[in-house]
């Protein structure tokens, strides 16, 4: 009897573990040794992937976030929105990243992401 409740702890942990590996897997790039369209095509491809480049104001300074193909691959709630980074080819690679809609009070709407 106990050996049976150790083998479903074992199993539950296994399966635990691959999807805490799969949800890790996503890929990093530097997208100032890439070209624009190199960059748009691994987002493309990979459906989401992080980008980790030198701030223009203190190169030291790494910023990073995560860019999406599209919505689907954003948390429940949040949007896909245009954002830019450096390439090697151009200062502003249109990419989209997720997003959490803001709330216009002033007008009362709803403001999502442009795409």
């Amino acid at each position: 009897m106990k050996i049976h409740s150790f083998c479903k702890i074992a199993l539950i942990g296994l399966g635990l573990g691959l999807i805490a590996g799969q949800a890790q897997a996503i890929s990093r790039y530097d997208p100032t040794r890439m070209s624009c369209e190199a960059v748009q095509a691994r987002v493309a491809r990979e459906g989401a992937v992080i980008l980790r480049y030198g701030s223009p104001h203190n190169p030291s300074l790494p910023l990073y976030d995560r860019y999406v193909r599209d919505s689907r691959f954003c948390p429940a709630g949040q949007v896909r929105a245009r954002a830019t980074v450096p390439s090697a080819d151009m200062r502003a690679c249109t990419v989209y990243k997720c997003k959490q809609p803001e709330f216009d009070r002033r007008n009362r709407f709803w403001r999502f992401g442009r795409d």
